[in-house]
C-alpha cells in the first residue's frame, strides 16, 4: 500500500474539536490516488481535470440532472474509480455510467458512495483505537516524540501514553497515513469491468438536490400607467456541496412528479453573483414542462446565488382595475351600524401574447415600479404568478387603494312563502357606498359571490354574470365624489 509522509495536526493546547479544526491543514491527494482494496485493486482517481464537457439541468424543486463527461483510462478487467468532485447531495440510486466514445463494453459491478469527509474531527474518530504520534517542541526548540492511543475523540481528545492518559494535546499530532475510506470531497466509487483496456470518454449522470431556480420580474410602468417593459431574471442557488464550472445549463419550468423521503431544506446562500446579460435563454417545450436553454456556459459556484436574463419585453399594454370583492354571503352585518368596510384592491393585467413577450412565463414573482414626479422610480407593490402559457391574461394584485374606499351592508332579509328545512328561500338587499377623494374619475369593479339557485329583481345599474355563482358591476366614481351600488336578490337553496 502507497503511504503519504506524515502529516500533522498543531495544537497548543487544545481541549475542543472546533479549536483541532481550526488549525487542521493537509493535502491528501498523494494518499489517495491510488489504494489497495481487498482485492488488490488499484483505485483510479478521476477529477476535474479529466473533465470534457458538464451539463446541469435544473429543476424548480431542488432537483437537478447533473451530466459529467470525463475521460478514462481503464485496465482490461476489474477497475475501480473515485469519481471525485461530484455533488454532495447525489441521490446515488439515480447514477447511470456510460461510454460515449473509443471503449469497449464495461459493466458496472459496484458503487459506493463516500461522503465522510476529511475534517480534523474525522481523521481522529478513525484513528480511535489506532497509534498516532505526539510532538511536542520546547522553549528552546528542541522537538520531542511520543507514541500515543486515541482512546476517545467524544468532546476533544483522550490519549494513552506508556505511563499516563491525557485529555490536553500539547503540541501537535502526526498520522502516518490518510484512511483510505476519508475522502477530502463527495466522492462516488465505481467497481467495474473492462472488456479490454483502452482510452475513452464516459458519462456520468445522476440526480441530485441543492440546486434550485426560480424566476424574478420587475416591471417598470409607464408615466401614463397604459404599458410597462418587463424584464425576467433566473436566480440560480446552489447549496449542493460542489461547483460546476463552465456548464452548459438548461432550467425546466412545471411540475415534475418525484417519489422521495423528505429532504432537508437546502442551506442559504452565502453570495450575490452580478445578473448576467444578454443573449436570452432559448425556450421549448419538453413533454408537458418547458425547457429554457441558457446562451453560454457559466459557473455556479457553491453556496452561490446567481442571476442570468430571462426575457425582456418593452411597453407591453397594461390595464389598471381597481377591484372591490363583497363578503361572502350573509344575513348579519360586523359593525353596530349595519355598515362594514370592505378593502379596494388595486391591480394591474397584461395579456402574455405579441411582441417580445408570448413566451411561456415561470412561475415567480412580479415587483412593479412606477416613477414619481420628479422621474425616481418607485415600488408600488408586488405579486406571485404561476407558470402562465402564452395567450394567458395575468392579473397581479398591487396593493390596497389609499383614496377610494368602500362601505356595504345588508338593508333588508326577509324568508320567503314556501321555505322549509330542505327547501329555503328567501330575498335580501344590499347597498355599497363608494368614494372617491382622488382629483379624476375611476372605475371600480364590484364582485359579489351568491349561492344558491338566485334571480336578480332589483339593481341600480346592470351586472354581468361571470359564473354561476358569481356576478360584477362597473361602477363609475366621479373626482371627489361618490357612488351608491344597490341591489335585491332571491335565492332558494
Amino acid at each position: 500500500m502507497q503511504h503519504a509522509q506524515p502529516f500533522s495536526l498543531c495544537t497548543s493546547p487544545l481541549r475542543s474539536a472546533a479549536a483541532l479544526a481550526a488549525l487542521f491543514i493537509v493535502n491528501p491527494g498523494a494518499a489517495m490516488e491510488t489504494t489497495d482494496t481487498a482485492a488488490t485493486i488499484q483505485e483510479q482517481r478521476i477529477d476535474d481535470t479529466a473533465q470534457q464537457a458538464l451539463a446541469v439541468t435544473i429543476y424548480n424543486d431542488n432537483l437537478a440532472l447533473v451530466k459529467d463527461l470525463r475521460e478514462l483510462t481503464l485496465v482490461q478487467g476489474e477497475n475501480r474509480l473515485a469519481w471525485r468532485n461530484c455533488s454532495g447531495q447525489i441521490r446515488p440510486e439515480t447514477a447511470l455510467l456510460s461510454a460515449t466514445s473509443g471503449t469497449a463494453a464495461v459493466t458496472l459491478l459496484e458503487q459506493n458512495f463516500d461522503f465522510d469527509l476529511l475534517t480534523p474531527q474525522s481523521l481522529l474518530k478513525k484513528y480511535v483505537g489506532r497509534k498516532v504520534q505526539a510532538i511536542r517542541t520546547a522553549d528552546d526548540g528542541v522537538r520531542t516524540t511520543e507514541d500515543a492511543t486515541v482512546l476517545a475523540t467524544n468532546e476533544g481528545v483522550v490519549l494513552r501514553y506508556a505511563d499516563r492518559i491525557e485529555t490536553d494535546v500539547v503540541g501537535h499530532l502526526a498520522f502516518p497515513d490518510l484512511p483510505a475510506d476519508l475522502r477530502d470531497q463527495p466522492t462516488l466509487v465505481l467497481h467495474l469491468e473492462a472488456a479490454q483496456a483502452g482510452t475513452g470518454t464516459f458519462e456520468l449522470s445522476y440526480l441530485t438536490g441543492g440546486l434550485s431556480w426560480k424566476a424574478d420580474y420587475v416591471a417598470d410602468l409607464a408615466a401614463d400607467g397604459k404599458s410597462m417593459d418587463l424584464n425576467g431574471w433566473v436566480t440560480l442557488t446552489n447549496s449542493s456541496g460542489v461547483a460546476y464550472r463552465q456548464a452548459k445549463l438548461q432550467l425546466v419550468a412545471g411540475e415534475v412528479n418525484q417519489v422521495r423521503p423528505d429532504l432537508p431544506p437546502p442551506m442559504m446562500a452565502r453570495t450575490m453573483a452580478a445578473p448576467a446579460a444578454a443573449p436570452m435563454p432559448q425556450e421549448e417545450a419538453l413533454d408537458e414542462y418547458h425547457l429554457y436553454t441558457l446562451a453560454r456556459p457559466t459557473d455556479v459556484l457553491n453556496n452561490q446565488t446567481k442571476q442570468v436574463a430571462l426575457l425582456s419585453a418593452p411597453r407591453i399594454p397594461v390595464t389598471r382595475e381597481l377591484v372591490v370583492r363583497g363578503q361572502p354571503y350573509s344575513y348579519q352585518s360586523q359593525s353596530a351600524d349595519g355598515w362594514n368596510k370592505l378593502p379596494v384592491a388595486s391591480t394591474l393585467n397584461f395579456t402574455n401574447q405579441g411582441g417580445s413577450l408570448g413566451v411561456p412565463l415561470p412561475e415567480g414573482v412580479v415587483r412593479v415600479y412606477s416613477k414619481d414626479s420628479r422621474g425616481n422610480a418607485q415600488f408600488i407593490g408586488e405579486d406571485r404568478i404561476d407558470h402562465t402559457p402564452k395567450n394567458e391574461t395575468v392579473t397581479l394584485k398591487l396593493g390596497e387603494s389609499f383614496d377610494v374606499t368602500v362601505r356595504r351592508k345588508q338593508t333588508e332579509f326577509k324568508k320567503l312563502s314556501g321555505s322549509s328545512a330542505y327547501n329555503y328561500a328567501y330575498e335580501a338587499a344590499f347597498a355599497l357606498e363608494i368614494k372617491n377623494a382622488k382629483p379624476d374619475a375611476v372605475t371600480v369593479k364590484v364582485v359579489e359571490d351568491i349561492p344558491g339557485d338566485w334571480k336578480m329583481v332589483q339593481q341600480s345599474q346592470s351586472h354581468t354574470k361571470e359564473a354561476s355563482n358569481l356576478v360584477s358591476w362597473q361602477v363609475q366614481v366621479p373626482a371627489d365624489g361618490a357612488a351608491t351600488l344597490s341591489w335585491r336578490v332571491q335565492t332558494r337553496f
